[in-house]
């Protein structure tokens, strides 16, 4: 399963209506709980979503609207027996913060701290690039291995099928048939997630081809000047961010208190975003990575 369970959309302060930030992408057998704000852990339990199925904590940076559910969060896992290890990944500058969050969690799982200070790969496919904001921010990327997706009327052709298929797939070639003969190229598939930042080069890197882009628009373009000033994006610079990296999809959160209807940042960024489709995000959505269409062969 490949899904974003939205548990929060409000920046700096929650509303009536959302919740502090906090996001959880379902990625095959990895939970990854992104930027968890104040009330990440009763949101979890109005959307369904067990403590069991988190596996990392990633912190884009330690304002407390993406790091004070911490703590809640580190002891209802604890509560909940959870055996696994649990990956917490955040910016190396923030590590007095963090530490300071984790201690007054209550203690019992395995939780492995793992700050990072540049651009690279941090997990296998998962990878952080530095953002522009008001302290040390980084943005998350996830991507799939690209791969072959196999031809059913090729496959029958060759003679290939059953368990057969599977081991063509595994080694290469199988009976002089080759793996390249019967399938085609597929991409693997990619989601970002770009908080809390002006525009940079950081976030067009994070954005590019990704199939899910999660990313803020605090601001309308009618408040741009404000957005400089805290080092935001507006809602039609998050569309250039989509547009210009291809997105398949851009999912709209982070929004200020201001804007009681959100309507507003969703038709600025669509007038900027190309062919992406845009999304504003409310508590308790979900949304699944998109499908991908058989291209013809």
């Amino acid at each position: 399963m490949r899904e974003l369970v939205v548990l929060g959309t409000a920046s700096q302060v929650p509303t009536r209506t959302r919740n502090h930030n906090g996001y959880l992408l379902r990625w095959d057998g990895e939970g990854l709980l992104f930027d968890p704000g104040e009330g990440t852990q009763r949101q979890m339990i109005h959307a369904g979503v067990s403590a069991n199925q988190i596996t990392r904590i990633c912190l884009t940076h330690v304002h407390g609207d993406h790091c004070y559910g911490l703590p809640g969060v580190l002891s209802r896992m604890a509560l909940d027996g959870v055996k696994h290890p649990v990956h917490l990944h955040y910016p190396a500058s923030g590590e007095d913060v963090v530490r300071a969050l984790v201690s007054v969690a209550s203690p019992g799982i395995d939780l492995r701290l793992q700050p990072h200070s540049a651009a690279g790969e941090i997990a296998p496919g998962l990878e952080v690039r530095p953002l522009r904001h008001r302290v040390e921010t980084y943005g998350y990327r996830l991507t799939e291995p690209d791969g072959r997706t196999m031809l059913p009327e090729r496959l029958a052709a060759a003679g290939i099928t059953g368990p057969d298929a599977g081991r063509l797939q595994r080694e290469g070639v199988l009976r002089g048939v080759r793996l390249e003969d019967v399938s085609i190229p597929r991409a693997g598939q990619g989601f970002a997630f770009v908080m809390d930042t002006a525009p940079c080069e950081g976030a067009e890197g994070l954005a590019d081809g990704v199939d899910l882009l999660v990313t803020e628009s605090t601001f309308s373009d009618d408040d741009a000047a404000l957005a400089a000033q805290y080092a935001h994006l507006t809602a039609g610079q998050a569309g250039d961010l989509a547009a210009n990296g291809g997105a398949g999809t851009l999912v709209l959160t982070h929004f200020s208190s201001r804007y009681g209807d959100v309507d507003i940042l969703a038709e600025q960024a669509r007038a900027r975003s190309g062919g992406t489709a845009v999304v504003p995000a409310n508590d308790l959505d979900r949304f699944s990575l998109p499908k991908r269409q058989r291209p013809p062969y």
